[in-house]
């Protein structure tokens, strides 16, 4: 999975926006932790399941540490100027032979642009490339824009682990 650690595409917002969509480097983690400030609780609570504002050296460590076999992780970032924003991420992280589980976040300002679509195509690309057989997600119930993005991508509901989630599957092949 070389190639996914060197990832960069150039992708268009539903609104003509551009955004790079490209692999998370190390070099990200302030502009990672300075999007995180400029997203909601309540887009926080969404992804995290709980509220999440501040991360522990070993969770920081986990979050910017991507090895992209196991755990592959990409950024997408707008312009501003002369500056680089991140305004989303996602990531799938490999947890048996053939199958990983992905997530997603994209900062309010930016959501219901196509970002999360954006970034399930790469990711999805990414996973078949590498072998995968099955992507999961999970994801809160009241997170309808997440579940739109997903159910567009071909995953269908599956079985429930845990009640208070909705459980998504997307098998290739």
């Amino acid at each position: 999975m070389a190639e996914a650690a060197n990832y960069s595409a150039e992708e268009f917002l539903k609104d003509g926006s551009p955004v790079e969509i490209r692999a998370l480097r190390p070099a990200d983690e302030a502009e990672m932790l300075a999007a995180i400030e400029r997203t909601s609780p309540q887009s926080l609570q969404r992804r995290f399941f709980a509220m999440k504002r501040h991360f522990s050296d070993k969770e920081r460590v986990f979050f910017m540490q991507v090895d992209f076999k196991n755990h592959v992780a990409l950024a997408a970032l707008v312009r501003e100027g002369d500056e680089q924003m991140i305004v989303g991420g996602g990531r799938f992280i490999v947890f048996e032979p053939g199958g990983a589980e992905m997530a997603f976040v994209v900062i309010d300002a930016f959501q219901g642009r196509g970002l999360g679509s954006l970034l399930m195509r790469h990711l999805i690309q990414i996973a078949r490339d590498s072998g995968l057989q099955q992507l999961t997600a999970e994801v809160l119930p009241e997170n309808t824009g997440m579940l739109k993005v997903f159910e567009r991508s071909g995953f269908k509901h599956a079985a429930r682990r845990d009640p208070q989630t909705v459980h998504l599957v997307l098998e290739f092949g």
